[in-house]
């Protein structure tokens, strides 16, 4: 079976946070879990960027149901992955593909997000 380097990356970076020169800041969760409808990738995850005032402006995670998709759950199983696009964003759908698509999907945002800030 090969290695599945993305994933040991992942896992590695859990509990990491790293700022930047602005004082933004990212920080890394991630753990294996079991197998379930909710995570059927086996790994729990809370990937987050903030501002220079700690408010969470970006995150990429599977903690829980996002809320805009509680309505109308009526017992269906949802997968949990999805973004928060900013403060104010209950959780739109993300389609996991890999850890290391998340890792990458991740700090591009975060890339994405830096330029917009220095403009």
């Amino acid at each position: 079976m090969k290695r599945d380097t993305g994933l040991d990356t992942l896992l590695n970076m859990d509990g990491y946070i790293h700022v930047l020169s602005n004082k933004y800041w990212w920080k890394i969760e991630a753990s294996l879990t079991d197998v379930t409808a909710e995570r059927p990738h086996g790994i729990s995850y809370c990937l987050t960027f903030h501002d220079n005032h700690s408010t969470r402006i970006f995150g990429m995670d599977n903690a829980h149901i996002p809320k805009n998709r509680r309505k109308g759950f009526h017992g269906r199983i949802v997968e949990y992955d999805h973004v928060h696009n900013d403060e104010k964003d209950n959780g739109t759908r993300y389609a996991f593909i890999s850890a290391e698509k998340l890792l990458d999907d991740f700090l591009r945002r975060v890339e994405e997000i830096m330029e917009e800030v220095s403009r």
